[in-house]
């Protein structure tokens, strides 16, 4: 009989196929001797419910191993792409939300089985008896669990996930020497953004797993060479009860148990999905950050120390907690395994564990009772919902996935121009967004024509809902034409036809001559009205200061970008009846039902108040009738000039003043003038003045010294640091200004020489004397010959005025232009970035003196100043970065 002959004999003869199949594996493989070293384990005692936590533990984590490898097949780990591809997931993909939930649900089964296991092997003693490293390695285990949590909790990028990391890097930040390496180490650098996330996906995908891996091994190994423990009445070394094999008892049980964990992970996941909550936008001061269940404890822990006591809340106490669990076989090393024997051991386990419950309610509880954060907490809940069940928003090359940002394709319709026009300046864009696809403080409106039709929607927006009340959205009471026209626009969010140019939607009015009347600021003056010009040009100055001042104080944020409400009401109704004593009366002095709105007190001089009140008289005035003059009139139209329109402040003041100090041209240019002496912030621009812009002291001190809410004003600091004081006190800031944020100056000493001479400079401005006429120093007699062009260019001031607003912006400005307000940066510098807020400094005159390299530094590696002030991560690809820097080195440069 040959060789093959013998196989084939030592098959079975007959049987069925799967018997024949099994036999012809073993022959090759080893099947059946495999199994029964995996089967056969004898299990002193016989099998027990008790031992079911070890393998629920590895059935979970295969179910994560699965479950995660079904949602990296679609996830972008990227800051501008994490949050959509999860979306996607969950509102696209087929059981895309069944997956995730399966897989958010199981990591917080993994903790509570862990925390069982735990408590079983602890309180059965298992762990004595030759068993230390078997203990030492489950240890680990736990550990690298947590580690998993962690890491995950970032991946889907929205808003709790976001602050929750920031929390939780900002306490590896604490530990003492090596703290800010880790916390770089972690982040991938000074703030959260790609790298992080990156950082953070590798280890949850790779790092982690494999360890986890490789400890499971190593784990099963040392449970199998040190054999079962048994009961609780067993002896450790040498088990005296029969024992029982693994198979099938204890396999049943396991098995069992397998199945009623996946039960409970699939009706949550099915009957209770996990929320996505909106994309994280670190500018959001409002967002109250909570982590995940089983990190509350460490997170009210915190609570109680402050300062350098930190340190031992972060480093100490968990440093002696972990020192203690790994140790723990070394402690209790006597054979005694029944609970009621080691009261020492059981109850300090007992005190760790009734203080981490305590904790953990606690820091429920304290939520609940602070009104202010449960309905904070609430209404994020709230967001996180109606953010899951909204429509899905593909990512559209928007920072962010926020928008999309393409333009509309074919011809642009008036109305929905005109829709956008009233939607941004009635402050809708406020809450809802720029494009009205929602944010933290409002849902999305897409699809709301939809949801409503037009008569009910009609109604909402004269009389709100209570839920709409209740998140401050007021009543609009708009003409017939322009609820047309916002329902126009509200018809086409979500959509390329939304991203069109804002407009405000009326039409110039007619001169007497049958022809538009010109603004104020495209023609010249005649000679008969030049002193009318003048007085024009003066108003029209205190009301851009006082549109500043609008700006810098965040009015808008409240009352919308041009005072026609939002979370507030509109200003032009309230404050038609009061006389201007009023209205200062009020700004300075609020009275109870505005405190109660948040309306704080006007701190500023005179000046400053009496501009601001030019600016609300203008607000919702409508046009007067045309009067009979000449075509080429210069007086100004009633109504406010439209904010985009607007150029720099700074600027237009400076004409305004220009034209004011013209003399009148029936005067004729030889009657001797004094030149009253002028500030030196009305004069050229000094090296020192770019030294003062580029080092940011405009962001507190204001672009011409002034002094703003943050920082005082700088006029006349040389009087009060003569001599080396001045340079010595740049160089080395008292206590008081590093209290107020004041940095050193990073200058050479040229450079500060410069800087020292422009603020000895800064000198007020003394009165003219009695008669004089003022007129600006450039300004020359007429009979020289140079005196032409400059007399031409004092009467033609408001042309010249016009000529200063900037150039229509490039295809690429306006791409830098889309990514700022998609990335709501208004909320912080102003609209358009243009005078800044309270929240944070303007950046035309300061950042858009800066070269382009510099500028690109300073938004993907922040100072510690901008972290300081909440500036978020800028994480652009580098052509939405090239755009972004174009657009804000095409904000007016020149505060003068």
């Amino acid at each position: 009989m040959d060789k093959k002959e013998k196989v084939d004999s030592a098959a079975p003869q007959g049987g069925s196929l799967s018997k024949r199949v099994f036999h012809w594996l073993d022959r090759r493989a080893g099947v059946d001797k495999l199994m029964k070293e995996s089967l056969d384990e004898p299990v002193p005692g016989g099998a027990r419910f008790a031992y079911v936590f070890g393998s629920g533990l590895i059935f979970i984590f295969i179910s994560q191993i699965i479950t995660g490898l079904c949602l990296a097949l679609y996830y972008v780990p990227s800051a501008e792409t994490a949050h959509t591809s999860v979306a996607y997931i969950i509102k696209k993909v087929a059981a895309g939300d069944f997956l995730r939930s399966l897989h958010a649900y199981g990591s917080s089964a993994m903790i509570i089985v862990l925390a069982l296991h735990f408590l079983q092997t602890f309180l059965y003693g298992s762990f004595k008896g030759r068993r230390e490293l078997l203990w030492i390695s489950g240890a680990t285990l736990s550990l690298l669990v947590l580690g998993m949590g962690f890491t995950g909790y970032l991946l889907p990028w929205d808003q709790k996930a976001y602050f929750a990391t920031a929390v939780g890097t900002n306490i590896v930040g604490e530990v003492p020497f090596v703290g800010e390496w880790l916390t770089r180490l972690l982040r991938g650098g000074d703030t959260i953004g790609t790298l992080t996330l990156s950082r953070f996906y590798v280890a949850h995908v790779f790092l982690i797993p494999g360890a986890i891996f490789a400890f499971i091994a190593i784990h099963i190994f040392l449970f199998r060479k040190a054999g079962a423990a048994g009961p609780i009445n067993e002896d450790p070394i040498e088990p005296k009860l029969p024992p029982q094999g693994f198979y099938p008892r204890q396999v049943l049980m396991d098995m069992a148990f397998a199945l009623l964990l996946m039960m409970g992970l699939g009706c949550l996941a099915y009957f209770h999905p996990f929320t996505l909550g909106p994309i994280a936008n670190p500018a959001d001061t409002h967002f109250l950050p909570r982590p995940e269940w089983y990190y509350l404890p460490m997170f009210e822990w915190l609570k109680f120390w402050e300062g350098p006591k930190v340190v031992f809340a972060v480093v100490v106490t968990p440093g002696l907690l972990a020192a203690l669990f790994f140790l723990l076989p070394f402690l209790d090393r006597s054979l005694e395994r029944r609970p009621w024997r080691r009261p020492i051991p059981v109850l300090a386990v007992a005190f760790v564990m009734l203080g981490i419950i305590f904790l953990g309610v606690r820091s429920r509880l304290d939520d609940e009772d602070d009104p202010s954060i449960a309905a904070q907490l609430a209404l994020q809940a709230k967001q996180e919902k109606a953010y899951t069940e909204a429509p899905f928003h593909p990512y559209m090359e928007s920072p962010g996935g926020t928008g999309p940002l393409a333009l509309p394709i074919g011809p642009v319709s008036p109305l929905v121009s005109e829709g956008r026009g009233i939607f941004q300046g009635h402050g809708c864009s406020g809450c809802h967004g720029d494009v009205g696809l929602g944010t933290t403080m409002a849902p999305s409106l897409e699809g709301i024509t939809k949801k409503f039709s037009q008569p009910q929607l009609i109604a909402l927006l004269h009389n709100p809902n209570a839920a709409m009340r209740a998140g401050h959205m007021p009543s609009f009471d708009l003409s017939a034409s322009d609820m047309n026209a916002l329902l126009a626009y509200l018809g086409v969010i979500g959509t390329s036809e939304a991203n069109v140019q804002a407009t405000s939607g009326t039409a110039p009015q007619p001169s007497a001559s049958g022809r538009a009347a010109a603004p104020a600021t495209t023609t010249s003056a005649a000679p008969a009205e030049q002193p009318q010009a003048a007085a024009s040009s003066q108003t029209s100055a205190a009301v851009a200061e006082g549109r500043q001042l609008f700006q810098q104080r965040s009015c808008f944020a409240c009352h919308g970008p041009a005072g026609q409400g939002g979370v507030a009401p509109a200003l032009a109704p309230l404050i038609a009846h009061l006389s201007d004593d009023q209205l200062a009366q009020l700004l300075q002095n609020p009275n109870a039902k505005m405190r109660a709105g948040g309306m704080p007190p006007l701190v500023g001089t005179p000046e400053q108040r009496n501009a601001l009140i030019a600016y609300l008289r203008t607000l919702g005035a409508k046009q007067p009738q045309p009067q009979p003059r000449a075509a080429n009139s210069t007086a100004p139209r009633g109504g406010s000039v439209p904010y985009p329109d607007m150029g720099p402040p700074a600027a237009a003041s400076s004409a305004a003043n220009v034209a004011a100090a013209a003399p009148p041209a029936s005067m004729g240019a030889s009657t001797p003038q004094s030149a009253a002496p002028v500030s030196a912030t009305a004069t050229a621009p000094s090296p020192g003045r770019a030294i003062f812009l580029s080092q940011g002291c405009s962001a507190c001190h204001g672009p011409t010294a002034q002094g703003t809410r943050f920082a005082p004003s700088l006029i006349g600091i040389a009087k009060k640091y003569p001599g080396d004081k001045l340079p010595q006190l740049l160089r080395h800031p008292n206590s008081k200004m590093r209290d107020g944020g004041m940095p050193t100056p990073t200058v050479n000493d040229a450079q500060l020489k410069q800087l020292v001479a422009y603020l000895s400079s800064l000198q007020p401005a003394t009165a003219a004397a009695p008669g004089a006429r003022v007129r600006p120093s450039t300004q020359t007699a007429a009979t020289s010959p140079q005196s032409a062009p400059a007399q031409s260019t004092v009467a033609q001031a408001p042309a010249q005025a016009a000529a200063a607003r900037p150039a229509p912006l490039t295809p690429l400005e306006l791409q830098g232009q889309k990514i700022f307000q998609s990335m709501s940066c208004a909320n912080c510098h102003g609209v358009g970035g243009l005078h800044g807020t309270v929240a944070a400094p303007p950046l035309a005159g300061t950042a858009s003196l800066l070269p382009a390299s510099v500028l690109e530094n300073l938004l993907r590696h922040h100072t510690i100043r901008m972290q300081e002030g909440g500036m978020p991560l800028t994480n652009l690809d580098p052509p939405d970065m090239k755009a972004l820097i174009a657009y804000i080195r095409s904000m007016p440069s020149s505060s003068n």
